[in-house]
């Protein structure tokens, strides 16, 4: 089976125009403004995808809302709970129609500034009542403006305790971005390696041993910028700032699990000889921003299956463990 651990909600228009409304009225039309989609365009969209999906020969995707159109930041809290409330429902209504197909991430209604306990109770819902198999997590809820702490500070502990107490995996992965600086698709790789820096500087995993977390995109620049890192460990060692016998940056990088969202080959080579191919999910985000045709193959660069089968260092084991076991070893829900 080829799983797919990284893929967003493929919505009908209708449901985007909603976002629209809701954000523009400020309340206007009360504070429980819930978007009407229709069965029969959610199930367009919904064989839209199956097609996509049926063309690379994926048997099944992990569904999260697209995190660049969450509703967070400094928006009004009853329209961030909103949105991602009906984001997440239309998820499960999508699994619904193909249960074989699709299994639910989902999002969480994150204000910055907002106590981390504010997001349980969609924790709970997601898990109890819809089944979702784990949940997003955008590290930047102030979406570029320096009001978020990064994931390694204790503002986010007690989520960590909520979800180890669960065994429910997060999938990192940042939304909007207004600073100005940055696009969103440059702010998603910039808080990936600040999530790993900040959890490897904190020691969260000496804290939180059975957190399960998963960065998008290959862990952005860390394993390109790998040895840097390894060279400030080794210096706070040589200087007594960290015990003789603490990890290596390496072993608490192993502690990460990884997509494989990544659409160059040589990039996809490095991960897995950096992080090891059994801390590595496939994943594709697609459809998305890799739709663009590879002069070079004829390919879209997300179709990413043949890449990863044509990387001489994976034998059959590993290849299989990439494409599907180390899904189901990381989303223990799937096999509930």
């Amino acid at each position: 089976m080829i799983i797919d651990a990284h893929a967003h909600l493929v919505a009908p228009n209708s449901f985007y125009a909603h976002r629209s409304n809701l954000l523009v009225s400020g309340g206007q039309y009360g504070d429980h403004l819930s978007a009407i989609v229709s069965d029969k365009d959610l199930a367009a969209s919904a064989e839209q995808n199956v097609a996509i999906m049926d063309g690379v020969g994926t048997d099944l995707q992990l569904l999260s809302p697209r995190p660049f159109l969450m509703v967070n930041g400094t928006a009004r809290w009853h329209d961030i709970v909103d949105w991602t409330v009906d984001s997440n429902q239309l998820i499960a209504r999508t699994v619904k129609m193909h249960p074989s197909r699709f299994r639910g991430v989902g999002a969480l209604p994150q204000q910055a500034g907002r106590d981390v306990t504010s997001l349980f109770d969609e924790i709970d819902r997601v898990v109890n009542d819809l089944g979702f198999v784990g949940v997003l997590l955008n590290p930047d809820p102030s979406e570029g403006m320096n009001a978020s702490p990064p994931l390694g500070d204790p503002y986010w502990y007690p989520l960590y305790e909520k979800l180890c107490e669960l065994d429910l995996p997060a999938h990192i992965h940042s939304g909007q971005c207004c600073n100005g600086r940055e696009t969103y698709d440059e702010h998603f790789m910039a808080e990936e390696g600040l999530a790993i820096t900040s959890i490897y500087r904190a020691g969260v995993f000496d804290r939180f041993p059975d957190l399960k977390l998963m960065i998008s995109h290959g862990g952005g620049p860390i394993p390109y910028q790998v040895g840097r890192w390894r060279s400030h460990r080794e210096m706070a060692r040589a200087a007594g700032r960290v015990p003789q016998d603490a990890p290596t940056f390496d072993e608490v990088l192993r502690k990460f699990w990884f997509d494989t969202v990544l659409h160059n080959p040589d990039s996809l080579e490095l991960l897995f000889k950096t992080v090891g191919h059994d801390r590595c999910c496939f994943g594709t985000e697609r459809p998305g921003s890799g739709g663009g045709i590879d002069p070079a193959t004829g390919r879209a660069y997300d179709d990413i299956k043949p890449l990863i089968e044509a990387i001489p260092a994976l034998d059959d084991d590993a290849r299989t463990a990439i494409f599907e076991g180390n899904a189901r070893h990381l989303f223990a829900r799937l096999d509930i």
